[in-house]
């Protein structure tokens, strides 16, 4: 079981306005009862606060340099909608607050859940003060991340189904790596999703514990200030132990 810090904040309306569409919000809101918001979103009278809560401790990580471990995860939603198990997108929540509030001016995100985070690359398309790196299997769902659809601030990497440790370091090393020293972060946040692992009953990759401590290791390296927020990973047992190994490599630095 990891040591830390468990905290209780919730962003606040004008936090999540400099990524959500305020109507959108406020449907968010006024959801009083359980209902599908696709075909793979669930949301129900209390999924407002568990989202407002998780953007929220991605803010205090943002703050203290940790790892935000929270749900629902967020890379897959739109500034409009909600989509793949996401409400609020509580990583670009952060990298805002980050330049509005902290001061920070050029941000790289680093994403590994096995699937592309269209909503964190959407948010950001065409801003040139926030690289978005994205390390997928490709294809897959939601259907987006094509490599060619590259370009100075958006490096979408798509990896075929099976790829192990060693296929996403030499990704890593080939795509991500060079993109991002280019680039200079004065902040770094990853997307740290779990679901790439080898018994992962969505993914069908094959990393272990120790890929996933090597591609946030060299993550750590990459800028002064890292932080991470949970995202995918759907086998219980084995979740616990790849955050862990995931922490370890980020606080190798």
């Amino acid at each position: 079981m990891l040591e830390g810090v468990h905290v209780a904040r919730q962003a606040t309306l004008e936090q999540l306005q400099r990524v959500h569409d305020g109507s959108y919000l406020e449907f968010l809101q006024s959801i009083d009862r359980p209902i599908l918001l696709d075909a793979d979103t669930v949301a129900t009278e209390t999924s407002w606060k568990a989202a407002v809560l998780a953007a929220g401790v991605t803010l205090e990580a943002v703050d203290r340099g940790g790892f935000a471990l929270v749900r629902p995860p967020g890379h897959h939603a739109l500034p409009d909608r909600a989509l793949g198990f996401c409400l609020l997108n509580s990583i670009a929540v952060g990298a805002r607050y980050a330049q509005a509030e902290l001061g920070h001016e050029r941000i790289a995100i680093v994403d590994y859940d096995v699937h592309h985070g269209n909503g964190t690359e959407a948010i950001f398309r065409n801003d040139q003060s926030v690289l978005f790196v994205s390390l997928h299997r490709w294809p897959f769902y939601p259907g987006t991340g094509a490599q060619e659809t590259s370009d100075a601030t958006t490096v979408n990497i798509g990896l075929p189904a099976g790829s192990d440790d060693k296929a996403y370091a030499e990704a890593f090393t080939a795509s991500a790596e060079p993109a991002i020293r280019s680039f200079q972060p004065d902040l770094l946040l990853v997307s740290a999703g779990f679901d790439a692992h080898e018994r992962d009953p969505l993914g069908g990759m094959k990393l272990t514990e120790a890929g996933f401590r090597a591609l946030s290791a060299r993550c750590s390296a990459l800028a002064p200030r890292v932080v991470a927020v949970l995202e995918g990973g759907y086998n219980p047992e084995t979740l616990p132990h790849l955050v862990a190994a995931a922490h370890a490599g980020f606080e190798s630095r």
